[in-house]
């Protein structure tokens, strides 16, 4: 298994997509409902990254937060909640949090939310760009082949995150369209084709080496270079 995550999320309906997508990553991830049993799970046993929701029903996320660092947590903390003014931002972030995502979100953001916290806590080299490479900078959303900022959408955004994470590895049509989109998307899937065109087409004018391959009747795939290219 790859880095420990915890979902601290009282609502299945939310909780069981999120632990669903982050399994697919490679991450190990554990869930509970209520700020008690956070506590007790990070003091038994550590995290990479916690996703901690606000609204639990046993008490504040805020106070798990302030207890799990007053109790020596080191790990990255990011808070999901419907709470999204700037002033309950700064409270998350004065209380210990290290990001901060307003609901509702899409979980290909999450997911690039996550590798970036990884990151920047000296944990997520497996997930890290070279850096000749595409360069993904996921708090700003935005894409770099060396110096030279690609100018992508955010559905193209999400897609070419999502391939990154995976690179080198088949990613299904039926996964792009319900991270990406949504699961109950019902207009046609040819969406995706034309997101893949543009974003090629993108990728392409600016020099990057990695490529995005189509897998016939599957899906598609980032491809690093060739040792020789």
């Amino acid at each position: 298994m790859g880095h420990r995550v915890l979902v601290v999320e009282d609502e299945e309906d939310i909780a069981f997509p999120l632990v669903r997508t982050l399994e697919r990553e490679g991450y190990d991830v554990g869930w509970v409902d209520s700020g008690q049993k956070a506590l007790d799970e990070l003091a038994g046993r550590s995290a990479d990254v916690v996703i901690l929701d606000l609204g639990l029903p046993d008490m504040d996320g805020l106070e798990v937060c302030k207890e799990a660092r007053a109790a020596g947590f080191e790990g990255a903390i990011m808070i999901v909640t419907a709470r999204a003014g700037e002033l309950d931002r700064v409270v998350g972030l004065d209380y210990g949090a290290d990001d901060y995502l307003a609901k509702p979100f899409g979980l290909a953001e999450l997911q690039a939310r996550v590798r970036a916290l990884l990151r920047r806590t000296g944990a997520g080299s497996a997930h890290d760009e070279p850096d000749d490479g595409l360069r993904i900078d996921v708090d700003a959303r935005r894409v770099y082949a060396g110096d030279v900022e690609v100018p992508l959408t955010g559905k193209e955004f999400d897609v070419l995150s999502i391939l990154a994470a995976n690179k080198d590895k088949v990613v299904s049509r039926g996964r792009l369209m319900a991270d990406v989109w949504d699961e109950n998307w019902y207009g046609s899937t040819k969406t995706l084709d034309v997101t893949i065109g543009r974003l090629r087409q993108k990728l392409e004018s600016v020099g990057v080496t990695e490529r995005v391959v189509a897998v016939r009747g599957v899906g598609f795939r980032l491809e690093a270079p060739a040792p020789d290219a």
